[in-house]
């Protein structure tokens, strides 16, 4: 296991140990620079894509962390693991529905139950850290004092864009988390930018339903990169964020009141904006450079009002940028992918691995290989695909066979190129596309292709030869590995690595 860290800046403390990190004190601006440098740090994508923390911010006393999860490494290091395998070998622990009939069978089950405790959120004990500073009054800076960043040159604005976000159902009482942008209007208004599909959206609905003027909410900004990370995970309905992030971490996230709204966020964030959310109230958001490359467009969205800003005595501010990939969120993303894919096996079981690629900003594509024991299966599968969960924004699906490495695209696209006929083996649907899909025909709507690059099998109407892929045996290569170094032993400076 990774190393176990409480808070933001514990974390940071790890980077710098494991040298994670690069600090950098030559003055910066929010508008733009932080993006620029953060982005050409993003897509070196090697031992020189670091983890960034600004401490001289033009204009501002807090200092910047930025691509804090930008690498495999460092998204491992935020979920305290050293492969993803570890946290998919614990979810395959606690969802086997077998349930034994004996009462021996039962009282071994206990441990397990019991474990769940470590996973539920408690109260914090105490002055939590995130209310060492309250600022209450309108008159003082309140959002005027946090080093909020403006991305890209047409963005309308600054955006705070890594946020946990909480509210909470008030037909259920429930609580919620989800990551949600905000831009900036002033000292104490932003936009407030629920999609249409997620949660706070669906809370800001029923709200609206039951005749409520308002609903309250607070933004934790700076939280720990678990929790950062389980606001974004796509959770079945019901089940809570911050358990999920007490089940990463193995440990509950201590939560605490806020000072003017009934919301509870994590004790030790950097920064907590609290506020509410009047249902009448709508103002132009946007446009914004978004995570597809491409600027999402302006629109109209409710307005998030600010009651009080609390703070660390000395708090970061955690922020990131999105655009063309690979940027932070796509290490995100394949957290996302490798960590639920036990999950989509319980229920599409023939699936073998998936790839959500960077190139299509995981709502656009998902390459799946499956074990496939009957004809048509694929296709199947394709339909599965578009009807479990987030994935049915998925606009292309692609299925290959279980020898197929799904993870390098050079060798699917040779299956799909080389195996495929057009007219036989693609899929056409109509249904949802995520709203950020700017070349659909209607918002959030249009069509879907899936493309079956299976080998074809007599019982779908093949009856022609299927070839063998060329492949040399067994025994020569095992010869050949074994004198590759005499072959080129008289030109050492030139011999080729040895595969």
């Amino acid at each position: 296991m990774s190393s176990r860290f409480q808070d933001l800046q514990e974390f940071i403390t790890l980077l710098k140990a494991r040298g994670e990190l690069i600090e950098i004190d030559t003055p910066v601006s929010t508008e733009l620079e932080i993006t620029e440098i953060t982005d050409r740090v993003s897509k070196q994508q090697g031992v020189d894509n670091k983890a960034l923390l600004f401490t001289n911010v033009e204009g501002y006393d807090i200092p910047v962390l930025i691509n804090a999860l930008g690498s495999h490494e460092r998204m491992l290091l935020a979920l305290g693991v050293e492969t993803y395998e570890e946290i998919q070998e614990r979810i395959r622990f606690f969802t086997k529905p077998d349930v034994p009939s004996d009462l021996w069978g039962r009282l071994a089950m206990l441990p397990k139950l019991a474990e769940l405790k470590n996973f539920l959120p408690k109260l914090f004990k105490g002055s939590p850290p995130c209310q060492e500073v309250v600022v209450t009054d309108p008159k003082q800076p309140m959002l005027d004092k946090l080093p909020i960043i403006t991305c890209w040159p047409q963005d309308a604005g600054p955006f705070i864009t890594m946020p946990v976000f909480y509210t909470k159902d008030p037909a259920t009482g429930e609580p919620n988390a989800g990551m949600y942008r905000l831009q900036k209007y002033d000292n104490t208004t932003t936009g407030m930018h629920w999609h249409k599909h997620h949660d706070g959206s669906r809370i800001y609905e029923n709200a609206r339903r039951m005749g409520l003027d308002r609903i309250e909410v607070a933004a934790a900004l700076g939280c720990s990169p678990h929790i950062v990370y389980s606001a974004t995970a796509p959770l079945p309905p019901g089940l809570d964020e911050m358990m999920f992030a007490g089940f990463l971490h193995n440990k509950p996230v201590e939560m605490v009141s806020c000072k003017t709204v009934d919301i509870k966020v994590p004790a030790h964030s950097e920064v907590v904006i609290e506020g509410y959310v009047l249902l009448d109230e709508i103002r132009r958001e946007g446009p914004f450079g978004d995570h597809t490359g491409y600027y999402s467009l302006a629109d109209d969205f409710p307005v998030l009002h600010v009651t009080a800003v609390t703070h660390r005595k000395n708090p970061v501010y955690l922020t990131t940028i999105v655009g063309k990939p690979p940027q932070e969120d796509c290490y995100m993303g394949k957290a996302t992918e490798r960590i639920f894919l036990p999950l989509l096996k319980m229920f599409i079981s023939e699936i073998v691995d998936m790839n959500l690629p960077w190139e299509g900003v995981f709502h656009n594509c998902v390459i799946v290989s499956i074990d496939k024991r009957f004809p048509g299966q694929a296709k199947k599968v394709m339909s599965s695909i578009w009807g479990f969960g987030q994935l049915m924004f998925s606009k292309y699906v692609i299925v290959v066979d279980s020898t197929v490495n799904v993870q390098d695209l050079s060798q699917v696209a040779w299956h799909v190129f080389n195996n495929t006929d057009p007219k036989r083996d693609t899929m056409f649907a109509d249904g949802p596309l995520d709203i950020l899909d700017h070349a659909s025909p209607m918002w959030a709507y249009g069509s879907k292709m899936g493309i079956d690059a299976t080998k074809k099998w007599a019982t779908e109407g093949f009856n022609r030869e299927w070839p063998d892929e060329i492949e040399m045996d067994a025994d020569t290569k095992t010869k050949v590995q074994e004198k590759w170094s005499a072959y080129f032993a008289k030109t050492p400076a030139h011999s080729p690595a040895k595969v």
